[in-house]
């Protein structure tokens, strides 16, 4: 019994950890596709659609001050409501009907782990 009970807890970890890396691929993804254009893959600011010609500067997610001074909500906020939202440049768009709550607050820690 001890046996089984220690095979079963051994198969669920390793389920956590792959369900935890699917849904790290998961979120690279999410930001890739909507967030990496601007932000660019490394969070830096200088993604495909950055040109000399652009109003503003995307955030640089790397800034650990300027990020510092920025909440969760702030984060999440401007992922749905874009940058009026927040007072903010009205080129970045609104996600809020395009990409679900649950992958949003995924966003908000990846966000921030580039500040690290």
């Amino acid at each position: 019994m001890l046996r089984i009970s220690l095979m079963a807890a051994a198969l669920f970890g390793l389920n956590m950890f792959a369900g935890a890396a699917a849904q790290a691929t998961e979120v690279k993804q999410v930001f890739d596709f909507y967030c990496a254009q601007c932000h660019g893959t490394d969070g830096k600011g200088g993604g495909v659609n950055v040109t000399k010609d652009i109003a503003t500067t995307p955030r640089d997610f790397t800034n650990k001050v300027d990020m510092a001074k920025r909440t969760d909500d702030d984060i999440r906020t401007v992922i749905k409501g874009g940058g009026p939202s927040i007072s903010k440049s009205a080129l970045m768009p609104p996600w809020g009907k395009t990409i679900s709550d649950a992958d949003v607050e995924l966003l908000v820690t990846y966000i921030r782990a580039f500040a690290k």
